[in-house]
């Protein structure tokens, strides 16, 4: 890994030219000698070479954000791929993790209680059961923008966001639907200036420029939760980065990765056997025709990771994926846009890292099974 460049010239009073790598421009002068230079390196090596909780504990460096994860944990099992690679990140920290329902047509009336308990096989199989919070949320849409209520998820949401003694932002990062952020918004507005939504999910924006092919009919997130999602676009002021079915839709995995992957160790295989019993599962669901045999499989909540902790240190934005900044647009019954020129700015991307994200993912996960193995020993 190549951060910087530094050139150590002779200066008056020992200060030292500061240049970015490939550039001839001087950024900065530091006072800054050959022995604190060297000291300044040492320091950081060692920093890289022990976990983020003991570095944070150690010398004070902060931690990307908090995050929410919320997803349909018990359906499509890319949220636990996603949910996999997120715990194994050190830059981020995560208070809670909400199970949430499915859309009504797939629903079997306890979709969220079992995302829950999805979520918690999964970080038993990981050794980490006892380290997260794992709550289920509503198992139905919002009805009626009028007839809201309190969801099983609300308090702990709005408690989260309402901390005082957190120093990393907040990051709700959803897989799925959006009735969750939506109730805990209409509880307490406060919170919308408090919180940043990632959301995977909505159809493509057409001003934008992608031909990439469109789902038809509502895009499926949008659809487990309609008015959740009208909700959190068109009155709340929370600020979203959007992930559509056109970017979601690049995170491809090859099902020769996924064999390597299953044969890896029990995470592995326990991933791999979700992915296996996909087709049983959409077999049940009446009136759904069954996807033909492909060779690569879409992990779509992945970008979740991407945007929150794959990011460079010194400019902690994910600088290795493509956006458009636009007002937020009103968000119609069909899962359409109108646009409105006076809406808060938001993100939409276009383009993520998948490359990037994938590679690390699977390292991370081999990097569990060798550690966990080693343990046995």
């Amino acid at each position: 890994m190549e951060l910087l460049k530094f050139d150590i010239l002779p200066q008056r009073k020992n200060r030292r030219r500061y240049r970015t790598k490939g550039s001839g421009k001087l950024k900065m002068r530091v006072g800054l000698d050959r022995r604190g230079f060297v000291e300044a390196v040492a320091a950081y090596a060692a920093m890289l070479a022990i976990p983020s909780n003991a570095r944070t504990d150690a010398i004070g460096q902060p931690l990307l954000a908090r995050l929410i994860l919320d997803n349909d944990f018990a359906g499509d099992p890319d949220g636990l791929f996603q949910l996999a690679h997120h715990v194994l990140c050190n830059s981020v920290r995560i208070p809670l993790i909400v199970g949430s329902h499915l859309p009504a047509a797939f629903g079997s009336g306890h979709d969220a209680a079992d995302s829950a308990i999805a979520a918690r096989d999964l970080l038993t199989v990981m050794g980490k059961a006892q380290a997260f919070t794992v709550i289920a949320g509503s198992e139905a849409p919002i009805a009626s923008r009028r007839t809201w209520k309190p969801g099983p998820a609300t308090a702990a949401i709005v408690r989260e966001a309402m901390r005082d003694d957190a120093q990393e932002p907040l990051i709700y990062a959803a897989g799925a639907g959006l009735t969750e952020l939506a109730l805990a918004w209409l509880a307490e507005p406060r919170i919308g200036k408090r919180i940043k939504l990632i959301w995977i999910g909505g159809t493509p924006h057409s001003d934008l420029g992608d031909q990439s092919p469109a789902p038809s009919g509502a895009e499926f997130n949008f659809s487990i939760d309609p008015i959740a999602a009208q909700v959190i676009f068109n009155e709340s002021d929370i600020e979203i980065w959007q992930v559509p079915s056109n970017a979601y839709a690049q995170m491809l995995f090859g099902m020769g990765e996924l064999e390597e992957l299953g044969a890896s160790g029990p995470l592995g295989a326990y991933l791999k056997a979700k992915v296996d019993a996909l087709p049983s599962m959409l077999a049940k669901i009446p009136g759904l025709p069954l996807p033909p045999v492909t060779d690569a499989y879409v992990l779509g909540d992945s970008p979740l990771v991407t945007l929150t902790a794959l990011v460079p240190p010194m400019q902690p934005d994910p600088t290795s994926s493509r956006f458009r900044s636009i007002p937020t647009p009103r968000l119609l019954d069909d899962g359409s846009y109108a646009d409105k020129p006076s809406g808060r700015p938001m993100r939409v991307y276009t383009q993520i890292d998948a490359g990037m994200t994938l590679r690390d993912m699977s390292a991370r996960f081999r990097r569990h099974t060798n550690l966990g193995a080693s343990r046995l020993r």
